[in-house]
């Protein structure tokens, strides 16, 4: 990539994290988080879907949901999750593709990206470089559930990109190695496969990081930014 290119991406990288940042901070500044807003002041069941039919951009063909699993996946445990989707056609009666998913905390700030084998969610598969191609379709446009929360988790496709694209590749290769010792089962339909890669994130340490390449003076993290005045 051309120096010109590098810091186009860079300026990119930095807008989706202000992005973020402002659409967290509004949020909690009205005593909501993201978490809070998918929810709804629905009752909190695991494995339920928030919303109960998904959110669908009919227009980018981007769809998530949030849910929760109990808490027995050990590492893998969080407070819920973001699952997002990408419909490669217009066909709706066909299965989307899964992006990647978000792990959360109880705070409502994001704290991991991993993938999942094929039969999480149900998923039509694709493989890594036909995923990779449909990131950057990945908008949500909508005002419902919320518009700050959409904004959000746009922007995060933008801010981690090169992270997911890293973890979807890790994803085809651990169903492999899976294949391979595994011979006489179907890979995608194996319970013993669930999370496929994954990988902790830091928002404050990105933007850090972005700032450094862009050699841009130090300013507050993302947490003093979002401490209330």
């Amino acid at each position: 990539m051309s120096d010109a290119g590098d810091t186009a991406a860079l300026e990119r990288m930095a807008e989706a994290g202000a992005e973020i940042v402002n659409c967290i901070r509004v949020l909690e500044k009205d005593g909501s988080n993201l978490v809070a807003e998918v929810l709804s002041g629905c009752e909190f069941i695991e494995y339920d879907h928030y919303p109960a039919s998904d959110v669908y951009d009919r227009e980018t063909r981007a769809q998530y949901y949030f849910h929760a699993h109990p808490q027995t996946r050990g590492a893998w445990n969080d407070y819920g999750h973001f699952h997002t989707f990408l419909r490669p056609d217009a066909d709706d009666d066909n299965p989307p593709c899964h992006l990647v998913a978000i792990s959360m905390s109880q705070a409502g700030r994001p704290i991991r990206l991993f993938t999942t084998n094929r039969w999480v969610t149900a998923e039509t598969w694709h493989p890594a470089e036909e995923v990779i191609a449909m990131l950057d379709r990945f908008v949500v446009d909508l005002a419902r559930p919320s518009w700050p929360l959409n904004r959000w988790l746009s922007a995060m496709f933008v801010l981690f990109r090169s992270d997911i694209e890293a973890l979807v590749k890790q994803r085809d290769v651990a169903v492999t190695r899976w294949r391979k010792k595994h011979p006489d089962r179907d890979v995608f339909e194996d319970r013993g496969l669930e999370v496929t890669s994954g990988k902790d994130i830091d928002l404050d340490r990105r933007l850090a990081e972005i700032r450094g390449r862009l050699g841009l003076e130090d300013e507050s993290t993302a947490d003093e930014q979002l401490k209330p005045a």
